[in-house]
């Protein structure tokens, strides 16, 4: 019984040594979107960062990001973005390489928070040829604001302008009134004073 057990743990190790491995190539060290949130209809790009961590050069041969959500209706919205660069793009051994993709959002994409998925394909130079290497991923957070907040930032907006507009013309009506009662209550004592002094002094 324990030669048994023994054999097929043998036969496991060999069956998994003899299995190829996949080349390790890249890490997406950072994957960062250009806003910390979106409007509907917006365009915008994800920058993403790799880095070769082995001890040859690499190629980045693709770059995409898919987004998976949905629009207004229900309906489920799947678009895949690719970066603006040409590849492929070599990267040298110790290297980082940032990459643009552009996205643009349609105007009836549902609000709220989703994860675009950034893929990376790349090979890796090894035995005088190119291997293809592994897909490093990463999700970044989207968030595309309600248009009904946006309206209801601007109609705050539009009533504290108002409210400033109204105090500042309070404020001008207060100083004029006070204004108008200083000028009439130097007017009066002018008045006064100027009757007295001119008054006929009785002859006896």
């Amino acid at each position: 019984m324990y030669k048994k057990q023994l054999l097929m743990a043998l036969l496991l190790f060999l069956a998994l040594t003899a299995i190829p491995q996949v080349a390790r190539a890249a890490t997406i060290t950072s994957c960062t979107l250009d806003k910390d949130k979106y409007v509907q209809g917006q365009t915008g790009y994800i920058a993403v960062t790799m880095y070769n961590d082995k001890d040859n050069k690499i190629r980045v041969t693709e770059l995409s990001a898919t987004i998976d959500y949905y629009y207004t209706d229900g309906v489920v919205y799947l678009q895949k973005f690719f970066t603006d660069t040409t590849l492929p793009d070599e990267i040298p051994v110790g290297q980082s390489a940032i990459y643009y993709i552009p996205i643009s959002l349609p105007n009836n994409i549902a609000s709220g928070f989703t994860n675009p998925t950034v893929e990376a394909r790349t090979d890796l130079w090894r035995d005088n040829r190119w291997m293809t290497s592994d897909h490093p991923t990463s999700q970044p957070k989207l968030y595309i604001e309600s248009p009904y907040k946006q309206l209801h930032e601007n109609s705050q907006q539009q009533y504290q302008e108002q409210l400033s507009i109204n105090g500042h013309l309070t404020n001008m009506m207060n100083l004029f009134v006070v204004t108008t009662i200083a000028f009439a209550s130097i007017a009066g004592f002018l008045f006064v004073f100027f009757t007295r002094r001119t008054r006929p002094i009785p002859q006896p």
